[in-house]
């Protein structure tokens, strides 16, 4: 199929499968004196998942954020889909670190919520959400309700509701923070089958090292306050292996240590 045959329209903007789905231009934020992000320049492409990896305060969940439509930027532009970003958008699902669950709702209806709000008949949601649901590993979880599933399946929940919108980005802040190193790393390699699964957008937000080395495909290190894009690293994971075999290998291990080093001088 050629690029002509990928093309879309939207309003007067072309837009093809090779152009960038998410540009992010010269984003600067201010919150009164206090000067967050300066001069922020990104793309991100479709089936690509990017890391915004750097220490505490430096701006990696106000510039999610900001793309995502739930803060403004104080100069600069977002564009997806090349349209200019003005607030929340369904182009757009973002996963919180908290879960953001309604706790009165069933996983079922959590999960479906989203097309609910779109107004997605009953029979249609709750099949795309059955769908989902089953992907993330919580078939027959269905009338559970939050309280009632620990802290890895609520998490799951939230995934699971971000991707049954059918978004063309996933914003990911911190999403596997709160649950235990067994199923922190079972998350990681669960997300890498979505990634290749769904070939959608994600930007992805996390503290560690390892986990950003080990998901990604691009990773974007911002220095601290004012975040400033400090330097961009391909880790070029060879995604064959085992995932034991790719933690142990030396390019990966390399990969780890050399952000580490980059990023040593700013610990506390």
């Amino acid at each position: 199929m050629t690029k002509a045959a990928l093309a879309r329209t939207d309003g007067l903007q072309t837009v093809t499968s090779d152009d960038p789905v998410v540009q992010v231009r010269d984003i600067c934020k201010k919150y009164g004196n206090l000067e967050a992000l300066r001069g922020i320049n990104l793309e991100f492409q479709r089936g690509k998942l990017t890391t915004l990896l750097g220490p505490s305060g430096c701006g990696k969940t106000t510039l999610l954020k900001i793309i995502a439509g739930l803060v403004p930027a104080t100069t600069g532009e977002i564009r997806v889909n090349g349209r200019a970003v003005t607030g929340p958008g369904p182009e757009r699902a973002f996963v919180f670190q908290d879960f953001a669950l309604m706790p009165w709702a069933t996983v079922l209806r959590n999960v479906g919520f989203g097309l609910e709000l779109r107004g997605v008949e009953s029979v249609e949601r709750n099949r795309i959400a059955c769908r989902y649901i089953e992907q993330v590993g919580l078939a027959g979880f269905e009338d559970k309700y939050p309280h009632e599933l620990s802290g890895g399946m609520r998490q799951r929940v939230g995934i699971a509701r971000a991707f049954a919108v059918n978004a063309d980005v996933l914003l990911l802040d911190e999403p596997f923070s709160a649950v235990d190193e067994q199923n922190r790393r079972k998350f990681q390699e669960d997300l890498l089958q979505l990634v290749e699964l769904e070939k959608k957008t994600f930007i992805f937000v996390t503290h560690s090292i390892e986990e950003a080395v080990y998901v990604s495909d691009r990773i974007v290190l911002l220095s601290p306050r004012p975040g400033r894009i400090s330097r961009v690293i391909d880790p070029s994971i060879d995604r064959s292996a085992s995932p034991d075999e790719i933690r142990r290998n030396a390019s990966y291990l390399d990969v780890v240590e050399e952000i580490w080093q980059g990023l040593r001088q700013y610990a506390e």
